[in-house]
């Protein structure tokens, strides 16, 4: 128990190679992709209501405090204003909201579909299509979602709170950093 509260009471901050992949979030056609802070377990119950979040897997105490560290991290890397999206679960919601940006915005694109595989393929080509054609240009723009999104756009595994940026190019979304 004594290590669980040395590992929460210790700063969370940024290796210094980090830095450069946030900043260039300021740079148009780079987006973050965070997967939501610390939820313990997997899934989420039978009686999941997203309307209920007293029915959701949510963020742990350490999950709260490293969301609020990672938007002082996005702040200290020049960061401070963002358009944030998020999924409508409650632990991406309280993960976009502690990251401390003023308006955080709900895209139902940006949703789970962990244990609903039919909406896998309609909600990716959704999520493809409003990335290619709506996004805001002005501010860095932050999507605050779950793994199997992420993976489904990149290939990659994020852990709970990793930051995956990826750039538009030519031949659509390439990833050019991460930061845990």
């Amino acid at each position: 128990m004594k290590f669980l509260l040395l590992c929460l009471a210790a700063p969370l901050l940024l290796p210094a190679e980090d830095s450069s992949v946030l900043q260039l979030l300021q740079q148009p056609g780079h987006i973050a992709l965070v997967r939501h802070a610390l939820a313990p377990g997997t899934g989420d119950p039978d009686d999941f209501d997203l309307k209920d979040c007293s029915t959701q897997r949510n963020l742990s105490e350490y999950g709260r405090s490293q969301a609020k560290a990672m938007g002082e991290n996005y702040r200290n890397n020049g960061i401070d204003e963002a358009y944030v999206f998020t999924s409508q679960w409650c632990r991406c919601k309280d993960t976009a909201s502690l990251l401390g940006f003023e308006n955080v915005t709900e895209r139902s694109a940006l949703n789970s579909f962990f244990a609903r595989p039919s909406v896998r393929d309609p909600q990716m080509k959704e999520l493809r299509t409003w990335l290619n054609e709506d996004l805001p240009q002005n501010k860095p723009v932050i999507l605050v979602t779950h793994q199997v999104v992420i993976t489904a756009l990149t290939g990659i595994f994020p852990a709970s709170g990793e930051t995956i940026v990826i750039r538009e190019t030519e031949n659509g979304w390439e990833v050019v950093g991460s930061v845990k």
